[in-house]
């Protein structure tokens, strides 16, 4: 039972290297603007036409503004320029229960670099970007994102969330899955789930590895415990959360970084 479960963690890892690490589709709106085009729109049309939808998990669409503006008008204006393109999905079709994450971000802080041509720097920040997570679960329950209508017993194994050699300690990658799923918590109030850790490298007559950060043996436990405290920290009730380390039980078999990772298990919805 084991092995099968390693196998189909192996293969869902695989197919999660197929999601999306850059916006497969980019809106651009003008100057203090939530409406669009004519050509804009057939544009994002144009997009779906050519998207098997059958193949989707979800949707991710994310709005953001330039750097001038007061910071709660530029987030309401991010927001209305998402509210902008889920809508066109929508009409034109879309499953709006795929849209998974629609999220105003507000401004885009300019780095240094981009001062030296300020107005296509600007230009380009105030967008809107569509991201797609492919439909790749494998048996019965797992998935490699949160989904609208899950069930007890769902695992949710996510290949961004994984920890540097002997750390516990959260990667901004990490962090940055983690405010998307603290995104989609707030819209599922009633799930409770229970964060797991795992680790690699440590020999079998070991239950866990040494957390260099604290010296104790405890590295998959205190990796389940730093997401706990993180979801914590962004307004995640402590009743939904349970947290626990599973150690080297569960090794995935596609290398060492791979088995550096916390999965999530649906305890109830």
């Amino acid at each position: 039972m084991i092995k099968k479960s390693i196998k189909i963690l192996a293969l869902l890892f695989f197919s999660c290297l197929s999601a999306q690490d850059k916006p497969v589709e980019t809106v651009y709106f003008e100057f203090d603007k939530f409406n669009l085009y004519e050509d804009q729109v057939k544009g994002i049309l144009n997009f779906l036409k050519n998207t098997d939808t059958t193949k989707v998990e979800s949707i991710q669409i994310y709005g953001y503004c330039d750097d001038r503006g007061a910071n709660d008008y530029n987030y309401e204006l991010s927001r209305k320029r998402v509210n902008t393109v889920q809508n066109i999905l929508t009409e034109a079709g879309f499953n709006k229960n795929k849209i998974m994450i629609f999220e105003g971000k507000g401004r885009v802080i300019l780095k240094k670099e981009e001062e030296s041509n300020l107005s296509e720097s600007r230009s380009k920040n105030r967008r809107v970007d569509l991201f797609l997570v492919k439909k790749n679960s494998f048996g019965k329950g797992i998935y490699n994102s949160f989904q609208e209508n899950h069930k007890t017993g769902d695992r949710i194994y996510l290949e961004k969330i994984l920890f540097r050699m002997g750390s516990s300690k959260l990667t901004e990658q990490s962090k940055k899955e983690l405010d998307k799923i603290v995104t989609l918590l707030q819209q599922q109030k009633t799930m409770e789930f229970k964060i797991i850790g795992h680790v690699c490298c440590t020999p079998s007559y070991f239950n866990d590895a040494i957390d260099k950060e604290t010296l104790q043996r405890k590295l998959s436990l205190n990796r389940a415990k730093n997401v706990y405290k993180y979801l914590l920290d962004k307004g995640i009730n402590s009743l939904r959360m349970r947290y626990a380390g599973y150690g080297n039980k569960f090794p995935l078999g596609q290398g060492e970084e791979l088995d550096r990772r916390v999965e999530f298990l649906i305890l109830k919805i």
